[in-house]
């Protein structure tokens, strides 16, 4: 029996993904009854991942579903009128419209979902008016996390080259950083960061510039960041190590005062080298 038969948001969530949105089809009173779960599951969301605007255009899709008079029952303060009125004829005729087209065009797209070897985020039309579209392929059980160091070390591989930890915004670092929640701001550093250790060749093209920049100062690139640990001049090595990432217990939490437990899972990139004087590249 699948493991996450055993746990209560496993359920839930199969529930809110693969039976509520056919709610959505059925008649009033049960389409509002849906459509009403499912914004409250893209509000728990919110409140527990940082998924930047997804959620929140989610929830603004949503609304079509609710029927006018639950909408004046939980927002008094919107006009009889207005949005809530009936709309002309020459709009629900162009509605009809799109909806018919929109149809016609997705028998590619549901064709491709229904295969065994399926595409994620491709288009098939030349306007690219409809695709399959999706913000992950598969969900990992271990998360790995990319830690960025710098060193001003002469010898990065010296057992006395002392490593410094860059900083990130929102991503994991410090184990004792309690997670923010920045949503529905979207920290795009954070979120390509976070992508790496699932498929590296989400790092192509922007990672190795990336480090190239710490390495130079470069003050757009560190505004990106939280923490800069070399604030008077840049290093001379910069690094990219793995770590394996898990959430302490509430005893733990006690104890350490640490929300996470973090152990080295190998090297990534470098050590690369700073630019010098005589303008020659970086190089591992």
């Amino acid at each position: 029996m699948p493991r996450w038969i055993h746990r209560p948001e496993g359920l839930g969530n199969m529930f809110a993904q693969l039976v509520l949105p056919f709610g959505l089809l059925l008649p009033q009173p049960f389409a509002t009854f849906a459509g009403g779960l499912l914004i409250l599951t893209q509000l728990y969301l919110v409140l527990t991942g940082n998924y930047a605007w997804l959620n929140w255009i989610t929830i603004i899709a949503l609304v079509a579903a609710l029927a006018d008079s639950a909408l004046r029952s939980w927002l008094p303060f919107l006009p009889v009128g207005g949005m809530l009125a009936a709309s002309p004829v020459w709009f629900d005729a162009m509605t009809a419209a799109n909806a018919a087209l929109v149809v016609v065009l997705s028998y590619w797209p549901v064709r491709n979902l229904l295969s065994s070897n399926q595409q994620m985020n491709r288009s098939f039309d030349p306007f690219r008016l409809v695709n399959t579209y999706g913000a992950f392929g598969s969900v990992t059980r271990r998360r790995y996390e990319v830690i960025i160091e710098g060193t001003d070390a002469t010898d990065p591989d010296a057992k006395d080259a002392a490593w410094r930890e860059y900083g990130f915004k929102a991503k994991p670092g410090d184990p004792r950083r309690w997670p923010p929640q920045v949503a529905p701001y979207h920290l795009r550093l954070d979120w390509l960061m976070w992508f790496i250790p699932l498929n590296p060749a989400y790092a192509d093209p922007w990672f190795v510039p990336f480090p190239s920049g710490l390495l130079e100062g470069d003050r757009p690139t560190l505004r990106l960041l939280r923490h800069n640990p070399f604030p008077d001049a840049p290093p001379r090595y910069v690094r990219a190590r793995l770590f394996l990432y898990r959430f302490n217990t509430w005893r733990e939490l006690r104890e350490s005062g640490a929300w996470w437990q973090r152990s080295p899972a190998g090297e990534l990139v470098g050590p690369l080298r700073r630019r010098d004087p005589a303008g020659h590249g970086a190089a591992a």
